[in-house]
């Protein structure tokens, strides 16, 4: 299940005429028979307002796009993935998990950072373990990414797209969290 699909330049117009959020919100009631959260509706707004920024800078014109994408048998749900062919033509995707956090605090708890969420701090997944996590899911339970002679390459980065990128930001520093950050951060 997903609830866009299209390709990257109309991803882009969609966003850019402020229709991205009001298209996700029709799939999403006509699959689940029930209205998102209007902060759900504001996050599509504003993350996918700064992913498309990305798409457009990059030069993405003949790349699929799929957004908030269900794989079978999963409750997870993969905020971008786009799909297109790389330099020497071969099949690639690329996750992307967005936030729009403005801040985020270590936790004493393993793989967890705190984030505001709501009216308060929570230990949440660390983005790039979550992204870490679907890339694995997809590689292990989707056969476009594990059969055939040329199955398709995955990759997965995550996007904190409000964050201060200060280095000296603590789950970014943390020696636990490098290698996942040094692999899925963009």
């Amino acid at each position: 299940m997903r609830l866009y699909a299209g390709m990257s330049t109309e991803f882009v117009r969609d966003t850019t005429h402020n229709r991205i959020a009001d298209k996700l919100t029709e799939a999403f009631v006509q699959y689940y028979r029930h209205r998102p959260s209007p902060s759900e509706i504001g996050s599509w707004r504003n993350s996918l307002r700064a992913m498309s920024l990305i798409v457009a800078d990059a030069k993405l014109v003949d790349h699929g796009v799929m957004l908030e994408y269900q794989p079978p048998m999963s409750s997870r749900c993969l905020d971008f993935l786009v799909c297109a062919k790389d330099r020497v033509g071969k099949d690639r995707a690329v996750i992307v998990e967005l936030k729009q956090w403005d801040a985020c605090e270590e936790s004493d708890a393993d793989d967890l950072v705190a984030s505001r969420l709501g009216d308060r701090m929570r230990d949440v997944l660390h983005p790039s373990v979550q992204v870490g996590q679907y890339q694995q899911y997809l590689k292990d339970n989707n056969s476009a990414f594990y059969d055939g002679t040329e199955p398709v390459g995955l990759d997965a980065r995550c996007y904190l797209h409000k964050l201060d990128r200060d280095p000296q930001f603590g789950p970014r520093s943390e020696p636990h969290f490098a290698h996942y950050f040094r692999r899925y951060a963009v």
